[in-house]
C-alpha cells in the first residue's frame, strides 16, 4: 500500500504567522521547517505500522520547507512541480491520498493563517462548491478514484476536511480565535494578511503522538472498510472559478478554467495565459 502525503505549513503545531515562520527570509522559518518535518515523520510512523508499504511525501509550501536530512528514512521526497501543476504529484499508483500541515481555506471563521494559495484569493469554488488547497487537490483524487483517508492541521481545516470527504481521519494541534462570517471579504490585502494571525495551540510533541495514532487508524480503517472513505457528488463538466481581492490599483477579479477534468481545470486556472475577468461576469 502506497500514501501520497500532501505537505504544507501554515497548519502546523508551533507556527505562528506568515512573515516569521512561513517564508524563507522569516526569523523562525528553520524552526518552522523542523517543525513541519517532524509532524510528516509522525505521520510516517502511524501510516506504516497501520500496514503502509510506501510512503511519497510531496512538498506543497515552499520548495526547501521539508529537511531531507530530517525526514523519516523510509519516506520518497518529491519536490518541486514536475510536468503540471495539479494533481499534486498523485498518480493511480498511489492507494490513498493524506495531508499535514494543512490550513482552512480563505473567509473560514476560527482559523489560523487561513487563505486559499495566497492572500488574495477570497474565494475558490468548482461547480459552485467552496474549496480550499485541501478540497483540489482531494477532488484531483476523487478523479483519480483514490480515497483520501486523513488530514492534519488546524481545527477548522479538520472540519472542512469532514464536511468535504466523510470518512476522513483527521487531526489538529491548533484554532483560531477570530470569526469571519463574511467579514474578510471587504478587506485589503494587508488587512486580511493580519486577520487571522491569534491562535490557541497545543504542545507539538503531542500533537504529533495524535499524528502518528490517527495516521495509523486511517490505513487500518482503509483496509477494514475501504468503502467508508467518500467524495462530494459532483460531476462534469466543471467549472472553476477563484476570486481575488482588490489590491492598490487592481480592482478585484477572478480566474476561471473549465474542463472535463479536475486536474486539467485547475491547470487551465492557473495557466499563465489564462486571463481575469470582472466578477460580474462569473457564471457560477
Amino acid at each position: 500500500m502506497k500514501i501520497h502525503i500532501v505537505t504544507d505549513m501554515e497548519g502546523v503545531t508551533g507556527v505562528y504567522d506568515f512573515d516569521n515562520h512561513c517564508t524563507e527570509s522569516g526569523r523562525y522559518w528553520e524552526k518552522a521547517r523542523r517543525l513541519l518535518t517532524l509532524e510528516v515523520n509522525a505521520a510516517c510512523e502511524g501510516f506504516f505500522e497501520g500496514g503502509a508499504d510506501e510512503v511519497q511525501v510531496v512538498i506543497g509550501h515552499h520548495f526547501e520547507s521539508i529537511d531531507r536530512e530530517l525526514l523519516d528514512r523510509r519516506a520518497v521526497l518529491l519536490n518541486g512541480r514536475g510536468d503540471r501543476l495539479y494533481p499534486n504529484g498523485l498518480d493511480d499508483n498511489c492507494d490513498a491520498l493524506a495531508f499535514v500541515g494543512q490550513h482552512a481555506k480563505a473567509g473560514t471563521s476560527y482559523a489560523h493563517l487561513a487563505h486559499t494559495g495566497n492572500i488574495y484569493t477570497t474565494d475558490q469554488r468548482i461547480n459552485a462548491l467552496s474549496i480550499g488547497e485541501y478540497g483540489a487537490t482531494a477532488l484531483c483524487a476523487m478523479e483519480l478514484g483514490i480515497p483520501t483517508i486523513f488530514a492534519s492541521g488546524d481545527r477548522a481545516l479538520a472540519e472542512e476536511a469532514e464536511a468535504l470527504t466523510p470518512g476522513v481521519v483527521t487531526v489538529y494541534g491548533k484554532w483560531g480565535r477570530c470569526s469571519d462570517n463574511g467579514v474578510s471579504q471587504s478587506m485589503d490585502v494587508k488587512t486580511y494578511e493580519n486577520y487571522n494571525l491569534a491562535s490557541v495551540q497545543l504542545s507539538p510533541e503531542v500533537v504529533r503522538e495524535k499524528i502518528r495514532a490517527g495516521a495509523k487508524a486511517a490505513v487500518e480503517k482503509l483496509l477494514r472498510e475501504p468503502e467508508s472513505f467518500h467524495y462530494p457528488d459532483i460531476k462534469p463538466p466543471y467549472y472553476l472559478v477563484r476570486e481575488h481581492r482588490g489590491n492598490n490599483e487592481q480592482l478585484p477579479f477572478a480566474l476561471v478554467g473549465e474542463s472535463n477534468s479536475v486536474s486539467d481545470a485547475f491547470n487551465k486556472m492557473y495557466s499563465a495565459d489564462n486571463k481575469r475577468i470582472p466578477l460580474d461576469q462569473v457564471k457560477m
